[in-house]
């Protein structure tokens, strides 16, 4: 018999680990792979914790029978309906006819859209409902928005742990382990600051109202199991710390520098100005070309520092098409409270400037500095307004974190 992993005395996990899967949501890379995290209780009745990607609902199925020996699984909880962990629940219900789901009524308003035929025993819960298992008890919390508006948490009141859907959840597979205690945790805390800038990020205030209705129920929590990544029992407060801090747009003294070139005058400006910005003592100065940059590390590098610098070359008359991508995917989020620049290039009429600037207001970001265009190549002079555009950079910085 294969060794099980427990969480405790009678949960186990019996998730999966995706190394295929290249593009999370076909948007994200995966250069670490993604785990999809699924739990077993085991008492006088059995629950499940949600399911996995239906890719590997043999493997998962085959986990959960090695633990049961035979025994049936009595309730399917349902903490969030994404397809990524709700993927394999016709094969549970066939492989478990008798299975009650439990979920929230929008969790079963979007069952009915993605899986037409599961429509019988079904338990609906509402915030603060209960469920006994026997020895456990679960209670259920509804978290609206974090990411997907059904999600819920369920917390087990017996092993004080709490199921939390996506939240706290990370990018990278599960190798050797599954326990914070027992893995090098370092890689999967920067991998939860990509996640949550590209998945939850827009979401903020819905994560604060979440994380203040769980602090104000006063719960004990010795363990955070999520559906992507480690479970988190000595580092839990740290995982919540992240996620108050993202979720409140909280920046670090910092810079991005972002910029698109065709022929290296827009990049020479760029580094110019970055250069300008570290004459002020700013350490934490990271620059991208986003015809090549990982925008899901751009996205999270936004999160994480206090100004954002756009340059762009004038192309087919307005923005370069890989700048215009990623202020889009920065306007999506809706970070607030950030500071905002603009320069760039054209070769005779310039646009890209003109139409970046407005980006500011849009935001609601403050604007530092004229904004800066040249024709051509950059001459000594506009190089000099380059470098002086970074120091401005970096006084406002210095002004805001004294």
């Amino acid at each position: 018999m294969l060794q099980q992993i427990q969480i405790t005395d009678s949960i186990y996990y019996v998730g999966v680990n995706d190394r295929i899967k290249d593009l999370f949501e076909s948007l994200w890379t995966l250069p670490y792979g993604v785990s999809y995290n699924s739990y077993l209780i085991v008492d006088e009745k059995v629950a499940l914790m949600d399911s996995v990607d239906l890719c590997y609902s043999e493997r998962f199925l085959r986990q959960i029978d090695g633990i049961l020996q035979g025994r049936p699984v009595d309730y399917l909880i349902v903490d969030h309906m994404e397809p990524d962990h709700s993927g394999s629940i016709g094969m549970l219900k066939r492989r478990y006819p008798n299975i009650r789901i439990v979920g929230n009524k929008k969790t079963f308003a979007m069952m009915s859209s993605y899986y037409s035929t599961i429509d019988d025993n079904l338990i609906e819960v509402s915030e603060g409902d209960t469920l006994s298992l026997g020895r456990h008890e679960l209670t259920f919390v509804m978290a609206p928005m974090v990411h997907w508006p059904e999600v819920m948490f369920t917390y087990d009141k017996t092993d004080k742990v709490l199921f939390s859907a996506d939240a706290f959840g990370t990018f990278g597979t599960l190798d050797g382990n599954v326990l914070d205690t027992k893995l090098d945790t370092k890689h999967y805390f920067e991998e939860m600051e990509r996640y949550y800038s590209c998945i939850v990020g827009k979401y903020g205030k819905f994560v604060q109202k979440t994380l203040e209705k769980v602090k104000s129920m006063n719960l004990e929590i010795k363990a955070i199991c999520p559906l992507h990544g480690p479970v988190w029992t000595d580092e839990a407060a740290r995982a919540i710390a992240i996620y108050d801090k993202l979720s409140r747009y909280e920046a670090e003294k910092g810079a991005v520098v972002l910029y698109g070139s065709m022929y290296g005058n827009t990049a020479a400006l760029a580094d110019t100005i970055a250069r300008g910005i570290g004459s002020k003592g700013i350490k934490h100065v990271v620059t991208y070309d986003v015809s090549r940059g990982n925008p899901s590390l751009i996205i999270r590098d936004v999160f994480k520092y206090r100004a954002v610098v756009v340059g762009s070359p004038t192309y087919s008359n307005g923005v370069f098409q890989p700048m215009a991508n990623v202020l889009e995917l920065l306007r999506v989020r809706e970070i607030p409270d950030r500071l905002f620049s603009v320069f760039g290039s054209c070769s005779w009429a310039g646009q890209a400037v003109k139409k970046m600037t407005p980006f500011a207001e849009e935001m609601k970001w403050e604007l530092v500095g004229e904004p800066l265009e040249q024709k051509g190549s950059p001459d000594d002079a506009d190089l000099e307004r380059a470098y002086a555009l970074g120091m401005q950079i970096g006084d406002r910085l210095n002004e805001l974190y004294r």
